[in-house]
């Protein structure tokens, strides 16, 4: 990520942008808490949003940083009509390395990219796949038991493991509220 000092030297030093923008959980930009719905703004945003190296997410604006409180993770994974999985950026998830269920239900996947939050509107087809041990679907008592810490459900092979939703920012390093 550049510096003040890599910035071009006619740009001006300007303070860092907290609480004006934020990503919801169904990966929608939030100005000041209105969704934001010009394209051009919107993918302005998606482009330049990264990650510091303290895990606070963020949106280079030219000299300014604009950081991103996050609703709960820094991404929100979406399920592609193919099973692709990306990023609501836009961009490939790549290689997923964790699968969990929190102990709201919520799906949590944990890719190159970090980890993201499975866009709610894609539950229904994520859960079609999900699987137990003998190969037959999962039914709601063998999700629910993973919330509650036992296994037995895979979903592409990867088996479904439970995670508390308060311990996820630290066990994956990652500011959901970055402050001044």
């Amino acid at each position: 990520m550049p510096t003040q000092s890599d910035l071009p030297p006619d740009w001006p030093t300007v303070p860092a942008c907290y609480g004006w923008l934020s990503l919801d959980r169904r990966g929608v930009w939030r100005l000041r808490g209105e969704p934001v719905v010009h394209p051009g703004l919107s993918g302005f945003i998606s482009a330049n949003y990264e990650a510091d190296e303290h895990g606070n997410w963020l949106v280079n604006n030219g000299p300014q940083k604009v950081y991103v409180a996050l609703d709960y993770t820094p991404w929100v994974m979406r399920l592609d009509a193919d099973g692709t999985l990306c990023t609501h950026t836009g961009r490939l998830a790549g290689e997923i390395g964790a699968v969990h269920l929190d102990d709201e239900g919520n799906v949590l996947l944990a890719t190159a990219v970090g980890l993201g939050l499975l866009d709610d509107r894609d539950l229904s087809a994520f859960l079609a796949d999900c699987r137990l041990a003998d190969g037959s679907e999962a039914d709601d008592e063998a999700l629910l038991g993973v919330m509650a810490g036992k296994g037995g459900v895979f979903w592409r092979g990867m088996p479904l493991a439970r995670v508390a939703g308060n311990e996820l920012a630290a066990r994956y390093h990652f500011n959901p509220t970055p402050v001044q």
